[in-house]
């Protein structure tokens, strides 16, 4: 059965088409034409003004709904990948927190059987994971534990990679840390992406890890050597290169809205990423909550823990109105800062509306409201 649905425009692999009529037949785009050009079937499904775009991409996420990605199992990942799929998610790298080095053996082996064995299409799919810690720095720790983290290491690098068996996609280094370089160099000829982060690095440390095989940059502006005017440091570096990616936290809280927009300005609709770096206390009300084996106290929207901020309750929707309301950027480069983006930064395929593609989309509001998701032609709202 063919159903079909119109919309104000949608956000195509071929561009923006105008009065967009979407045909779904199992599962799949069927066909992408115009009301400009063809008549609405009796039975199409109008969203009068909204824009159809392709599903969102989290690469920094620590989980959601109550439950952490370092618990690696089936109904903790469940629980995470329904929650994201209802706020437009359609694929995400469960990202993991500095920890005793058996403990994130585990967690690794669990999310590695996730991977592999799918989940249900009413959820986001997992399609890698983030590995932040234990290779950063003491100086710029953020919330990591300071007992844990740990000197990079080919050796302990390894073992996280085979527990992962090969699914780890991003690792955050610190690369002024002794054996940084070394590692980013071998984690990279493993097809794994490195980003720069939790560091105190300056240009030239920077430049290093860029040279050895760094593509981007984690939560720009948060545990970052602070900048300066004569020694740019490893934030004045990520703002300068044009051919470095950078994620950022668009929540209002992580990083002030005039310098979200000077981080726009600097990476342009290519080079940004929007992440939202969101903990198990996403989606939940303001309580206690744990990230990794710490708990968080989250009020009023702010997640903290031992004095510092500790994630975030953000979601990837909010951080494109958000955007969009900072900014005032363009809902299609919005959505591209948190879809296209991330997946080039990966050497992944894009998630995009096309012929043939899966039915998996987002409808918008002009002002940057999330209205309803698709994912493999059934609505979840």
């Amino acid at each position: 059965m063919i159903t079909t649905l119109s919309a104000a425009r949608a956000l195509t692999s071929k561009g923006i088409v105008e009065n967009p009529l979407l045909s779904l037949e199992d599962g799949y785009i069927a066909a992408i034409t115009s009301r400009d050009h063809a008549e609405a079937p009796a039975n199409t499904r109008h969203f009068p003004g909204a824009t159809l775009t392709p599903t969102l991409f989290d690469i920094h996420l620590h989980g959601a709904a109550n439950h952490d990605i370092m618990e690696g199992t089936p109904e903790a990942l469940s629980a995470v990948s329904g929650f994201l799929a209802s706020r437009g998610v359609g694929q995400y790298l469960p990202t993991t927190v500095t920890a005793p080095v058996d403990a994130t053996l585990h967690a690794l082996e669990g999310l590695a059987d996730i991977i592999e064995g799918g989940t249900a299409s009413r959820q986001a799919r997992p399609v890698g994971i983030h590995l932040e810690g234990p290779f950063v720095s003491h100086g710029k720790r953020g919330v990591h534990a300071d007992e844990l983290i740990l000197e990079p290491s080919i050796a302990i690098f390894d073992r996280f990679y085979q527990a992962s068996r090969g699914h780890i996609r991003l690792m955050t280094i610190a690369p002024e840390v002794p054996g940084a370089i070394e590692v980013i160099r071998h984690a990279t000829s493993k097809g794994v992406r490195i980003s720069v982060g939790h560091s105190t690095a300056t240009r030239a440390e920077t430049v290093a890890a860029i040279e050895a095989g760094a593509v981007s940059a984690t939560h720009t502006f948060n545990a970052m050597r602070a900048l300066d005017h004569r020694e740019p440091g490893i934030l004045g570096t990520v703002l300068d290169r044009d051919d470095l990616f950078a994620e950022i936290i668009c929540d209002g809280i992580h990083v002030a809205p005039e310098l979200i927009r000077l981080w726009l300005k600097a990476k342009g609709p290519h080079r940004g990423i929007l992440v939202t770096d969101g903990m198990s206390a996403t989606g939940m009300p303001d309580g206690t909550y744990m990230l990794g084996d710490f708990e968080v106290t989250v009020a009023h929207g702010r997640a903290t823990a031992r004095g510092v901020l500790a994630g975030s309750v953000l979601t990837l929707d909010k951080a494109i109105e958000n955007l969009k309301h900072f900014t005032g950027a363009s809902l299609a480069t919005a959505i591209g800062l948190a879809s296209t983006n991330p997946a080039h930064m990966l050497g992944l395929q894009a998630p995009t509306l096309a012929e043939g593609q899966p039915a998996s989309f987002n409808l918008f509001t002009e002002d940057g409201k999330l209205q309803a998701t698709c994912l493999n032609g059934q609505f979840l709202n």
